[in-house]
């Protein structure tokens, strides 16, 4: 009997340190061969104490406001120290969520958490959007300044985006278009609709989503319906952890970790309608030292994106968006695949991205940027990415974002790209620099490559290794320096491979 018990002890011991040890080196495979050193992101530990969301009240209906509910249960476990709160199957319908440090908010299987679309339901808040500092309506889920918060398990999160976002007729079917505007709302033009008065209002005041010299609280509220919440949104936080779940239907962009530190998201879905306008999947913004594995995004803008901040706001908080690695993640419908900018003032480096697949995004991986926008982005390593069906380009770099670069018309009525006077380079001239991108396999695409650079800061010391891509037309290089292209095979079914104006020492080996 007592061998036995010794017998049964060290299995246990053996499966325990097993676990123990899979749990810390799940993904050290991933920080072997970095050309940059970074710490390995581990998820958050937290007390062994649960509470359950149905014993504070809530009903899992799908009509019963759970809002106390969820709020009770997070002071609760907050009180013991953390924890985790489990979210039971059923539908729990709920206005705005606050985290709280030390606290995992855990999806069962069969759970969704859905949110009530209530405008009054979201106060206004300060916070952070499109990169510039401004006010916003509360986000259904938000934690600022925490350690150690996460949102796991196996459930559903849904935003009911659908109520606060406008659309635009030609991007959804009949029945869909019919759908909506049978809720009421208010149209800017016949094709365009917006769902509230105070949504359009704040559409003709605003500039790229955020209205300018807003200033007495009566003209914050005029336009409230106007400002979409981020869906989850993390600001400051250090220990971040987001594994399992669906996201879904955000009001604005869906995931958006700001400032925060150590942020390991694995094996998550996000999702978007391919109709949603600012229904970015994730935004990961200013933040060190974050790990994104094994996620699916299909979303209605860009799928992955690396942001810090936007001109002299972004410039002002000076904080760079630094040591990022995304391997084995999946994006369907969104603009772009992977994405850095437009907001990158803060500076965006140390990054890697491989094993990748880009399934029908607009651009697969997309760099922009603007003059004005100052930040360098450098040191971003891009390796093994396949491509399916691309509209534009698989690979983009445009200095021009949001406004169009200079062209000139021929004598045969072709247009090609004019020449750009430089300007003075100073603290808002953007920099794209020392880019590595190997192994790429894209078919069906536009165009196979568009570098579109400014003269005073060409787009620099780029290198393309072993890149098959098979694409309408062929690759174009503007103000562009420094490109080395090993094993680039290019095939357009029409005009030539490559051309390249404004150029110095693109080298093909």
């Amino acid at each position: 009997m007592k061998k036995q018990l010794h017998l049964v002890a060290a299995v246990l011991l053996w499966l325990f340190g097993t676990a123990h040890a899979d749990a810390q080196y799940k993904y050290k495979e991933l920080y072997q061969n970095l050309p940059f050193e970074m710490p390995e992101v581990k998820a958050p530990v937290f007390p062994d104490k649960n509470v359950n969301l149905k014993d504070f009240g809530a009903v899992g209906d799908g009509r019963t406001l759970c809002t106390e509910a969820f709020g009770k249960a997070i002071n609760a476990l907050a009180e013991q120290g953390g924890g985790h709160l489990i979210v039971p199957t059923g539908v729990w319908f709920t206005g705005p969520i606050v985290l709280k440090s030390n606290i995992d908010l855990h999806l069962e299987k069969g759970a969704v958490i859905l949110f009530s679309p209530d405008v009054d339901l979201y106060p206004l808040v300060e916070t952070v959007f499109e990169g510039l500092d401004t006010r916003r309506c509360q986000s259904p889920i938000s934690g600022r300044n925490l350690e150690n918060v996460a949102i796991t398990g196996e459930g559903a999160i849904d935003g009911n985006g659908d109520y606060w976002r406008p659309l635009k007729k030609g991007k959804v079917t009949e029945s869909q278009w019919k759908k909506a505007i049978s809720r009421g709302g208010v149209f800017k033009r016949p094709d365009y609709w917006f769902p509230y008065p105070e949504t359009l209002k704040g559409d003709t005041i605003s500039n790229m989503n955020v209205p300018q010299n807003l200033k007495t609280e009566e003209e914050w509220h005029s336009v409230r319906h106007f400002l979409r919440p981020v869906m989850v949104s993390l600001i400051e936080c250090k220990n971040v952890w987001l594994q399992g779940v669906t996201f879904q239907n955000s009001p604005a962009w869906n995931l958006h970790p700001l400032m925060c530190e150590n942020v390991l998201i694995e094996d998550v879905l996000v999702r978007n309608p391919s109709y949603s306008q600012n229904g970015d999947g994730l935004d990961l913004e200013s933040c060190k030292n974050a790990l994104i594995v094994n996620s699916t995004f299909d979303v209605g803008d860009d799928g992955i994106c690396l942001k810090s901040g936007k001109d002299e706001d972004g410039r002002r908080r000076a904080r760079v968006c630094e040591n990022v690695v995304v391997d084995g993640c999946t994006v369907f419908k969104g603009h772009g695949g992977f994405v850095v900018g437009s907001e990158m003032s803060g500076g965006v480096r140390n990054i890697s991205v491989s094993n990748c697949k880009f399934l029908g995004t607009d651009v697969g991986l997309r760099f922009k940027s603007k003059r004005g926008r100052g930040g360098v982005v450098e040191n971003i390593w891009i390796n093994n990415i396949s491509m399916i069906d691309i509209p534009t380009e698989p690979v983009t770099f445009n200095l021009y974002y949001g406004g169009k670069s200079a062209v000139e018309v021929l004598e045969s009525g072709e247009k090609v790209p004019a020449k750009v006077e430089p300007m003075p380079v100073d603290e808002t001239t953007p920099c794209f620099r020392n880019i590595h991108i190997s192994n790429v396999t894209c078919t069906n695409a536009r165009r196979a490559l568009f570098f579109n650079g400014i003269p005073e800061m060409p787009i620099k010391n780029i290198t393309l290794e072993n890149i098959n891509i098979i694409s309408e037309i062929g690759a174009e290089f503007i103000y562009s320096e420094d490109i080395n292209l090993k094993n680039v095979n290019i095939t357009p079914k029409k005009g030539e491979k490559m051309t390249t104006r404004f150029c110095k020492n693109i080298k093909e080996n």
